[in-house]
């Protein structure tokens, strides 16, 4: 018993003077100086994220393209997504300069009323859909999928599946820079490599 109190007693003395060369400056700065900040996986700011509602009042003032992730709360690669591509610093930046982002969950419950339609939540089977990501989709229902649309709220393209930072840069930059109205995406995707 004696062993293990002076055990214990060692290594929370230990643990003491182990806190407290950490707390002085030039330790904190030296880990501080290991930790990952590069562009590729640190965002200096958040993509600004929109609901509908918010896309469609905020483009009245500023008329921007706006950029809608649709997703659903079960898909992996979604989730892959919001932890990998949006926070990339470069992805970040491009979408809150150019574009309104609008995360739209496929099976949210809400109604939605846009251009004097009504959408909403249609139970099928044990789960649903909502009638807009249907109308964003054309009924193809995967997720992840990029939709993209112009100002005038029509659709420049829909992109689905999982992509990565410099994968969804090259489709941020084919709409934003209105490349669509002269080349198709394949083609501008050969040109940029």
């Amino acid at each position: 018993m004696k062993k293990v109190l002076i055990i214990a007693v060692l290594a929370a003395a230990a643990f003491g003077i182990y806190s407290f060369t950490l707390s002085r400056p030039s330790v904190a700065a030296n880990i501080a100086t290991k930790i990952d900040t590069s562009a590729e996986t640190v965002a200096a700011a958040p993509v600004k994220w929109y609901t509908w509602n918010e896309a469609i009042e905020a483009s009245k003032t500023k008329p921007k393209k706006i950029i809608v992730d649709v997703y659903t709360d079960w898909c992996g690669w979604c989730k892959v997504m919001d932890r990998e591509t949006f926070p990339n610093a470069e992805v970040a930046a491009y979408l809150n300069a150019n574009f309104y982002a609008v995360k739209f969950n496929a099976e949210q419950r809400e109604e939605i009323t846009f251009n004097g339609q009504k959408f909403n939540y249609v139970v099928q089977g044990k789960g649903g859909y909502h009638t807009l990501a249907a109308t964003l989709l054309d009924g193809q229902m995967s997720y992840p999928t990029v939709v993209y649309l112009n100002e005038k709220y029509e659709r420049i393209m829909i992109s689905p599946g999982y992509k990565k930072p410099e994968d969804l840069m090259k489709e941020l930059k084919y709409t934003s820079e209105e490349q669509y109205s002269k080349i198709t995406f394949d083609e501008y995707r050969a040109k940029s490599k």
